[in-house]
């Protein structure tokens, strides 16, 4: 997901994009196998690979908003889609997953750090 803020030049845009799709239409199928039709990828609750892949949605909700992109969406990713909408709603997860809005002003102000310039207002 880094990589597609930082691509310089459409060609390069796309690769990174056509690279972040096919990872996450791997997470998706990998998600049906897994949840076997449950709402977790290990059933009824939440598992391992839930938090593993959770712990990801913050930075995936700030990168989607900062770029303009849904990676998440019904027609491509119906099942993560859902997923992820059921694990932030979940009471355990609720209360400690970021703001997208806190961690895009965050990255902004890594970004400025990594340029040398002073962090936005």
């Amino acid at each position: 997901m880094r990589g597609l803020l930082s691509a310089q030049g459409e060609e390069a845009r796309k690769a990174v994009l056509d690279q972040l799709g096919e990872g996450i239409a791997l997470l998706e199928e990998a998600f049906g196998k897994c949840s076997k039709g449950k709402a977790f990828f290990g059933g009824d609750r939440i598992g391992l690979l839930d938090i593993a892949f959770g712990s990801m949605l913050g930075w995936l909700r700030a990168t989607e908003k900062m770029s303009g992109l849904k990676l998440l969406h019904e027609a491509k990713t119906p099942g993560l889609l859902k997923w992820a909408d059921t694990f932030c709603a979940d009471a355990a997860v609720k209360g400690v997953m970021p703001e997208t809005e806190k961690l895009v002003e965050f990255s902004k102000v890594i970004a400025a750090k990594m340029r040398g310039a002073p962090p936005p207002k």
